[in-house]
């Protein structure tokens, strides 16, 4: 079965596609030679990621999934949720946002947090969304090499190391969007 994620994410869809039973094909957009960013105007996770499936579909009208993953933090009222991504501007950087974030939990005794990621699919017959949540802790500092995004920062619940100390397939043990992509797996073996 050939399915489009519509991403150019090639860390997220090296990811996804390690997570992948034989008899998927997995194509991004960056496959697809499509290079304009799909907006992420939702005030919402689940809406961003329905959003950029709907668009992806309306396109190419190939069968289709999206993601939208935040992080989010207790003591910050759930920031930078849905802005994860631009938490300290357009620009997109992972290092600058880890920044701005430890500095804003810098007066926080609790740095309790989980990743959120909403999985939306999208074909000629339906959409459908699915959610994975991994609950955790914002290190105080910055720790191992793999991952991108906040998981040099973030610790699972339970361990005392980050996502970016972790190989791949040790990541997708606790993973957000393993659990997400497992609800979504499961649905289309059923099809």
């Amino acid at each position: 079965m050939k399915i489009i994620f519509a991403s150019q994410n090639q860390k997220k869809t090296e990811e996804i596609r390690s997570l992948l039973p034989k008899g998927f094909i997995l194509e991004n957009l960056l496959d697809l030679n499509i290079e304009d960013d799909i907006p992420e105007n939702e005030p919402t996770i689940e809406g961003n990621s329905a959003f950029k499936a709907r668009w992806v579909f309306q396109k190419f009208g190939l069968p289709c999934f999206a993601d939208d993953t935040g992080l989010e933090v207790l003591a910050l009222n759930g920031e930078p949720g849905v802005h994860s991504a631009r938490y300290a501007g357009a620009a997109r950087s992972d290092q600058a946002n880890m920044d701005l974030l430890q500095l804003n939990l810098k007066d926080k005794a609790d740095r309790s947090a989980q990743f959120k990621t909403v999985i939306t699919y999208c074909d000629q017959d339906q959409e459908l969304q699915f959610t994975g949540i991994v609950s955790g802790r914002i290190s105080e500092e910055a720790k191992g090499e793999h991952g991108f995004g906040y998981d040099p920062i973030f610790e699972p619940e339970g361990l005392e190391r980050t996502f970016a100390e972790m190989d791949l397939a040790e990541k997708n043990n606790y993973s957000h969007r393993a659990r997400a992509l497992a609800q979504l797996l499961s649905f289309l073996k059923k099809m």
